[in-house]
């Protein structure tokens, strides 16, 4: 699917890594080749009035769990980096090169490798030839890897590779069969639960190792206060870290666990109040990098069960944008920080030209109203399936139209 003529999107507020800038984005070729307040379009070209609303890079979503097209284009989704967690898993580079290839033209999907072989934490996978088939990363999936040989193999060998390290941060042998967090409500509602500190425990071995190996390492989320700090203090000592959140870490505390939906069954598990906090000032100060879905859709055979047994995960995709746009209208984030989070950073990590509105990068697009309102619906969800914790909740922010490589797929 090749963009057959230019595109000029005119009348818009563009979101520019500087800020936002009045103007108008041209693209041909599949790739953005002006934007400015200078810009405009030529003959022949396609024009769309955005009519002041704003024009951003497509969402680079780093670490889902299930393709999901619809819900992704639904949520402005253009990029989505695929966790290794498959059936089977991502630890072959012919399972690799077929994933690479699956979600061609509309939407492009990163597969990040498995970093061991059958993501079981043991004998490290055929990284370099799964990077040669089309891996973006190394990850180690839902678990952490519990033997540091193993990790500091992991990391040396991504160092040489300059691949980045995505690795689930919670100690297993404090973790457990744990479904929720240590305090008071788990202790109420009489649940297997993990000490906060099984969080801290994983990111500093993970960070002291990376340290060791020179490596580029992502916590894929962090949750708590004490892991935020880890991740604060080994950045001012130049160590090469991010991390992650999605919208449940920042948006809900486990108080959401109390009448034992399922919904709100993650992992990790929801943490406390005084942890959320501690979120939204750790994306506040930039210790946050990316913001991402989670996406990880469950049906009812997985969901509707006792709350211990039910699987972890939620459809996250169509409510990403909306729940990072209510942190610039609380004021705790701009909106050319919102899409560093949402874009740009995620595109850096995996060293995929995109991300951003640049000239020279592809004309992955997205038009939106970030005052829309709506209220959040599981059963009108675009997913495979409607386990969102953020049912029935009011959001504001719609994507009015994207495009991928300068090709519109909505309207």
């Amino acid at each position: 699917m090749k963009q057959s003529r230019p595109l000029t999107i005119t009348n818009a507020k563009l979101v520019t890594p500087d800020g936002i800038v009045a103007g108008a984005v041209r693209c041909a070729d599949g790739l953005v080749v002006a934007i400015g307040p200078d810009v405009s379009a030529r003959e022949g070209d396609e024009v769309v009035n955005a009519h002041g609303k704003l024009v951003a890079p497509g969402l680079v979503d780093l670490g889902v769990f299930a393709v999901d097209k619809p819900a992704f284009h639904f949520g402005g989704i253009t990029r989505a980096a695929l966790m290794p967690d498959q059936a089977p898993p991502l630890d072959l580079p012919s399972r690799v090169g077929f994933i690479a290839k699956s979600g061609k033209p509309d939407l492009w999907v990163h597969p990040l490798a498995a970093a061991t072989r059958g993501l079981e934490g043991r004998e490290l996978a055929e990284l370099a030839l799964m990077q040669e088939a089309g891996a973006k990363g190394i990850a180690t999936g839902r678990r952490w890897i519990a033997d540091s040989g193993v990790m500091l193999r992991l990391l040396r060998y991504a160092a040489m590779l300059d691949l980045v390290v995505v690795t689930h941060a919670e100690d297993a042998g404090l973790a457990a069969d744990a479904v929720a967090t240590a305090g008071e409500i788990a202790t109420r509602l009489g649940l297997p639960a993990a000490p906060a500190q099984a969080e801290a425990l994983a990111i500093a071995r993970d960070l002291a190792l990376a340290e060791l190996a020179g490596a580029r390492l992502h916590f894929r989320q962090v949750t708590t206060a004490a892991g935020f700090d880890l991740v604060r203090g080994a950045k001012a000592r130049g160590v090469k870290v991010t991390c992650g959140i999605t919208p449940a870490h920042f948006m809900l505390s486990d108080l959401a666990i109390v009448d034992y939906r399922t919904f709100a069954r993650l992992s990790p598990p929801l943490r406390c109040e005084a942890d959320r906090q501690a979120a939204l000032a750790a994306i506040g100060d930039g210790t946050v990098d990316v913001i991402a879905s989670g996406h990880d859709p469950r049906g009812p055979e997985d969901k509707r069960l006792p709350f211990a047994d039910a699987a972890s995960g939620m459809a996250g995709a169509e409510t990403l944008l909306a729940m990072t746009l209510g942190l610039v209208r609380d004021g705790v984030i701009d909106t050319a920080r919102a899409f560093d989070l949402l874009a740009r950073n995620p595109a850096r990590l995996l060293g995929v030209p995109a991300g951003e509105l640049s000239a020279g990068l592809e004309a992955d697009l997205a038009l939106i109203d970030p005052d829309a309102p709506w209220i959040i619906d599981r059963r009108k969800m675009e997913a495979t399936a409607d386990n969102t914790p953020f049912d029935r909740q009011g959001a504001q922010g719609r994507v009015l139209g994207l495009w991928k490589g300068g090709v519109r797929l909505s309207a």
